[in-house]
This record gives C-alpha cells, sequence and structure tokens, in this order.
C-alpha cells in the first residue's frame, strides 16, 4: 500500500499520509459539513424557539442592559438613547461600566444620566479590560437576567421580550445564556459588505451547526448575550486575563454542564471595521482568545473525550482549525518555492502540472464555500442578505488567509497568556465621526 510519506516506518507513514489529507480536504469537508448541519438545525434541533409570547407587562422578569464601555464618545450616546427609547420593553436599566475612559465618554454619560431615571454608571479609574469591568457590573445589577451589550451595539426593539421567551420556557432552568444573530450596520464600504457575508457565513451556519448537531456552541456573540446571573457567578465571573470574555465563558459554562443557546431570530446590529488595520486587530483578538480556551481546556476534553461527543466534535474541528492554519501558510511559502525552482530550471510541463492542481484544488473549495455561504445567506434573516452574494469570493479568498494568519501569529502571546503573563486591557477602536446631513 502506497503512501504519501515514506519514513520506513508503515504505521507512521499512514499516520503521516491521512493527517495530510485531512488537513489539505479540511476546509472542502468544513463546508459541505455546516450546509448538513443547517438541515439539522431546521428539523431537528428542539430547543428551536417556534412562537413569541408577548409577556405581560406586570409579569415581566427586570433586565440589566450591561454596556461595558472604553473611550467611547462617538457612539456612546447614540446606543444609550437607542436603549433608552426603542425597546419595547418596560422593566429595564442599563449599566454603563465605564473602564477608564480618558476622552468625553464620561461627560457624555454624566448628561445622559439627568436625562433617564434607569440609567446608572460606575466608573472604574484603571483601565483593566471588559472582563473585569462585567464582573463589578455584576455586583451592582438589579436584573437576574444580564444583557450584555456593547457601545457600538444595538438590538432589535423586539429582542428583550424574546430573549425572556428562552428563558421563561419549561425546560430553561439549565440554560446559562441565550446569544442572538449578529448583522452589520456600517455597509457603506466594501470591506464592510463583505463581513455581512462572513457573519451570515460563521453565525448563519456554524452556530446553527454546533447547536443542532453537537447541542453546544463554540462562543457567545459577546457583542449581545443575555446572561442568567446565577449561571455567571456558578463558574466564577468572566475571567480577566483572557483576551475574548465571550468565548470563554460559553467553555466554562459547557463544561460545567451548563446549556448555551443561540437564537438567529433575534437580531443585534453592530459597527464593523472599515479598515484592514482595525480588522487585522479584531481577527488577531479572537484568534489568540479561541487559542487561549483551546489551551486551557485542552487536559480536561482530552481526558474524557466520551463525557460530551458533541463538545469533543468541536474541540477536534478547532484543533484542525489551528494546525490547518499552519499548513496552509507553511504550504503556501513551499508552494511559491516550489513554483520558483520550476522556473529556474525552465521545467513548463511540472509549472502546468502543479498549478494544475492547485487551481482544481481550489476550486473545490470554492465549489463547497458557495455551498456553505448559500445556505447561509438563504437561512439567515429569511433570505434578505442574499444579495450579498456578490461579495462571496472577497470572504472566500480574503478573509480565509487573514483568519488563518491571524491564528498563525497569534499561538505564541496566546501561549504567554497560559503561562501567566495575559491581561485583558482593551484598546479603544479607531472610529470616524460620521458627518451629520
Amino acid at each position: 500500500m502506497s503512501t504519501l510519506f515514506n519514513t520506513g516506518n508503515f504505521p507512521i507513514d499512514l499516520t503521516l499520509s491521512v493527517l495530510a489529507m485531512l488537513l489539505i480536504a479540511y476546509p472542502i469537508i468544513g463546508g459541505y459539513s455546516w450546509f448538513i448541519g443547517v438541515l439539522c438545525y431546521e428539523f431537528l434541533f428542539k430547543y428551536k424557539q417556534e412562537e413569541w409570547l408577548n409577556i405581560p407587562v406586570e409579569v415581566e422578569p427586570f433586565i440589566t442592559i450591561m454596556v461595558p464601555a472604553h473611550n467611547e464618545e462617538i457612539v456612546i450616546e447614540g446606543t444609550i438613547e437607542y436603549l433608552m427609547t426603542k425597546m419595547n420593553y418596560e422593566h429595564y436599566e442599563v449599566l454603563v461600566m465605564d473602564d477608564g475612559s480618558t476622552d468625553q465618554t464620561p461627560e457624555i454619560l454624566k448628561d445622559l444620566m439627568k436625562k433617564y431615571e434607569n440609567l446608572r454608571v460606575i466608573r472604574v479609574e484603571d483601565n483593566k479590560g471588559k472582563a473585569h469591568a462585567f464582573d463589578i457590573g455584576i455586583g451592582f445589577a438589579k436584573g437576574k437576567l444580564i444583557l450584555s451589550n456593547d457601545a457600538d451595539t444595538v438590538p432589535e426593539p423586539d429582542a428583550l421580550n424574546r430573549y425572556v421567551n428562552y428563558f421563561i420556557r419549561q425546560d430553561s432552568t439549565n440554560i446559562s445564556a441565550v446569544t442572538a444573530n449578529m448583522d452589520v450596520q456600517n455597509r457603506d464600504r466594501l470591506i464592510a459588505k463583505s463581513q455581512t457575508v462572513e457573519f451570515s457565513s460563521i453565525v448563519g451556519v456554524i452556530k446553527r451547526t454546533q447547536n443542532g448537531v453537537l447541542g453546544g456552541i463554540y462562543a457567545y456573540s459577546g457583542a449581545n448575550t443575555m446572561y442568567r446571573k446565577d449561571a455567571l457567578v456558578d463558574v466564577g465571573l468572566f475571567r480577566q486575563d483572557r483576551a475574548t470574555e465571550d468565548i470563554s465563558i460559553a467553555w466554562d459554562h459547557q463544561l460545567d454542564g451548563w446549556l448555551s443557546i443561540f437564537a438567529p431570530e433575534i437580531m443585534f446590529f453592530m459597527e464593523v471595521p472599515e479598515s484592514l488595520k482595525m480588522l487585522y486587530r479584531q481577527r488577531k483578538r479572537w484568534a489568540k482568545g479561541g487559542i487561549e480556551v483551546w489551551m486551557t481546556n485542552f487536559k480536561k476534553v482530552f481526558l474524557h473525550p466520551l463525557q460530551n461527543i458533541g463538545r469533543t466534535v468541536m474541540f477536534i474541528d478547532q484543533s484542525l482549525s489551528i494546525i490547518w492554519s499552519f499548513f496552509f501558510w507553511i504550504s503556501s511559502i513551499l508552494f511559491v518555492l516550489l513554483i520558483g525552482h520550476f522556473l529556474i530550471q525552465r521545467d513548463a510541463v511540472s509549472i502546468y502540472q502543479t498549478l494544475t492542481f492547485s487551481f482544481i484544488f481550489v476550486a473545490f473549495e470554492m465549489v463547497a464555500g458557495l455551498f456553505q455561504l448559500s445556505a447561509a445567506l438563504l437561512t439567515d434573516d429569511r433570505g434578505r442578505k442574499l444579495k450579498y452574494m456578490l461579495f462571496a469570493p472577497l470572504y472566500m479568498l480574503f478573509y480565509w488567509m487573514m483568519n488563518a494568519l491571524t491564528i498563525v501569529t497569534s499561538f505564541v502571546p496566546a501561549v504567554k497568556t497560559i503561562l501567566g503573563h495575559g491581561s485583558g486591557t482593551w484598546k479603544s477602536p479607531e472610529r470616524a465621526r460620521k458627518k451629520s446631513n
């Protein structure tokens, strides 16, 4: 039996050959898997909310909308005004955690508190990160349900009522959090429009598959997720030295036996990066947080793989994703060197064969990606995003490479965090002021 490798040891050759073929085919297998997973969610997932109850005002559970903020002078006023005036819900408060802002954020919030009685602001003098601010805020929150809402994010007007629908179900006692479906608010630039495709691909397909097939989710949408306060306290609140508190707390909940739910019918709208620099910074933070969670929970999953099969499958997929990212860039460099070698040797036949094989592989990848994206755009928001399929090639060619690059470049920093040198301190996003009409 022939193998791709020839070390002289057949078991090793076979193992390396299978791993190599798996890595080569990983994006293709993933695309078709997520496509099938959507069907499973639509027809098999028992926690899918089929109908929405209009909860009477007199029995509405009290909700705390917590808004962690650091130097958000450009967006904070608009977000607070929206949360105070547009929500179709009565019993709630907005609690802003001002995490050491040095711009005009404190002054803006001071003026807003004079205007709204149910707005409270807690000032943290030293910037120590979103998770630190959130953990402090939990001690001041009046609600047993806490909605995490980023300063640049607004939920749809019926979001609170829909969130509560999940928590008042008879089978809801073990639900730790319900995370909503993200959409892009600023779609003026090409880079933002392509992220609409990406969010549909990631949120619209992958989270549906994770919930419907695997019984859990890899990460909450940190910009808008409703938590059960008791579930946060039960796992020791958010880890403050992690790059992404939403990924970390999702795994902490599920490893502790809590149930995490993705609610695609609940929409929220967020500002996305409009420059390559900010996009890369965001994705690098996401990649670092994912690797930190992978390292933190490796032993727990590895020693008890059968305790929760769905969670183990998610962990294996994450492991393959990390390995594939290194494989992709190493193989890409080798590909360029090989083509360069053939050019020097003037070996036109080898160049033709190598490029042909590569184009065939990319074509299979693109077809699998189109299946995944088509299912996502048709399913998400009742097919209203299908027009953004025009930007699918940009997503598949550019974002896949960027995400792979951020995993490679954030691996060492993630290791440092696990070794005790991490920090959750955040930097303010570079926002452009909107021109007034």
